[in-house]
């Protein structure tokens, strides 16, 4: 039995790892992968994070990638300086499978348009779109908030290449909430409008010509690049790309997606600016660009590895607040009703992050509680071997009397210790002195210490 399991595990990883590598992993690289991933108590060890980047960026070996994407993850959580708010529900997996979600129509229905082409979940109600059907359940019951939104059965999916069931669970767990991407799926959807801000002006930034000739047409991001952000460009591009993005994700977390956009945008430009018309612009950016050839894909890759974005990132999220807030100085122009509605939506806006930074708060309130425990145990623990020390020392003090007795014994015994421990004077000697002591004195009694 056990035989026919691992071969039905060896058929089916090669099943699901049937892509196409991007940056195939050379020998030496494998092996520094595969003795990081072999560190004893790994998940505790902070490793060196040039290596790891240097690492990801020189490839990861698909065979090894669930097991990489688990390692990124626990070193992703010991660099947390701002530990994330954990989901409300604890409630095991295993539990959550056994409870009824209302949004079993939505999830079945997305079903069968999640990697239509690839054999792990072609079958209908087969093996790999039942695990999927299982992961997306249980992260709906988990996550009330967020529930089921279109664009997570690809996200589920690619872990679901990589992993077993439940660990794809646990990384689905790790990237919406520590890495949090789940606020891009909240039904407010405000974040997703921020995105789609800050992706312009990364735009405007780094490609002037491209953001004019898109501006002229009228194309904002939201018209192509939605999908991108919603299914870290699962839903449009090659598994082995995609899977490349995953790598970054993890290593670096959601400001890749960013990256990734601006690479691809504007290692296309002279193409793009070839169109004249939104349709054809559109079109491009969402049929032909997504077929990108094995060099373009490392080339945009590589490129990611060497950009930082997340000063500009931040600066555009307080920029598209603070423009949020001057469109309430709106022209009289407005009726009272728009200008209500208007409020309305900053109002909710500003509610949203008054509470994400409430958690926040009490996340930081959590931990600080946490530290202050553990000084006072640590307070406590101090004393205590204080204690110890100096009782320690007082046992060491009566031991060093005792032997000072007895040597003054031995020495009246005429009883001598030579350097190698041997008594030197001979026993009848010592027999007659002991003898001639019982008749002078009374016996002496023994000092010892308390613990003897």
């Amino acid at each position: 039995g056990e035989q026919r399991n691992t071969k039905v595990n060896g058929v089916n990883k090669r099943l699901k790892l049937d892509y196409e590598e991007i940056t195939p992993c050379l020998k030496e690289v494998t092996l520094v992968w595969e003795k990081m991933l072999g560190t004893h108590g790994r998940a505790k060890v902070k490793f060196d994070s040039e290596t790891i980047h240097a690492a990801v960026a020189q490839g990861v070996p698909r065979q090894h990638r669930g097991e990489i994407w688990k390692f990124l993850s626990e070193q992703y959580l010991l660099r947390q300086t701002v530990p994330s708010r954990p989901p409300s529900n604890h409630a095991p997996y295993k539990e959550l499978l056994k409870q009824l979600t209302s949004q079993q129509h939505a999830i079945l229905i997305d079903l069968g348009r999640t990697f239509p082409t690839h054999p792990y979940f072609q079958a209908q109600l087969g093996a790999g779109q039942l695990s999927l059907f299982n992961i997306l359940k249980a992260y709906s019951l988990l996550d009330p908030e967020v529930g089921y939104c279109q664009g997570l059965s690809f996200i589920a999916g690619v872990l679901l290449l990589h992993m077993g069931e439940e660990d794809a669970f646990n990384m689905l767990k790790f990237l919406m909430y520590d890495v949090g991407l789940r606020k891009q799926y909240r039904p407010d959807m405000i974040i997703l409008q921020i995105q789609m801000y800050q992706l312009s002006r990364l735009l405007h930034d780094y490609h002037r010509d491209l953001y004019s000739h898109l501006e002229r047409q009228e194309i904002g991001p939201s018209l192509y690049a939605t999908p991108w952000f919603l299914t870290a460009f699962a839903s449009h591009f090659p598994l082995g790309f995609v899977a490349r993005v995953f790598d970054m994700l993890f290593l670096q977390g959601s400001e890749v997606i960013f990256k990734v956009a601006l690479s691809l945008l504007g290692s296309h430009k002279p193409l793009i600016l070839q169109h004249e018309s939104l349709e054809s612009i559109v079109d491009f950016i969402k049929t032909t660009l997504p077929n990108l050839g094995l060099v373009q894909m490392e080339k945009t890759i590589n490129q990611v590895c060497e950009m930082d974005v997340s000063k500009q990132l931040q600066a555009y999220e307080v920029e598209y607040h603070v423009l949020q807030d001057e469109l309430l100085e709106t022209p009289p122009t407005l009726n009272q009703h728009q200008r209500a509605a208007q409020l309305e939506r900053t109002n909710q806006s500003l509610r949203q992050q008054n509470l994400d930074l409430l958690e926040e708060l009490q996340v930081s309130h959590a931990r600080v509680c946490s530290l202050e425990g553990q000084v006072e145990a640590l307070t406590q623990s101090e004393g205590r071997l204080k204690e110890q020390v100096s009782s320690l020392e007082e046992e060491k003090r009566l031991l060093a009397s005792t032997i000072l007795h007895l040597q003054g014994l031995l020495t009246r015994l005429g009883i001598h210790s030579a350097p190698d421990g041997d008594t030197a004077a001979p026993q009848l000697e010592a027999k007659e002195a002991l003898d001639d002591r019982t008749v002078d004195s009374p016996p002496q009694p023994l000092l010892l210490p308390k613990s003897l």
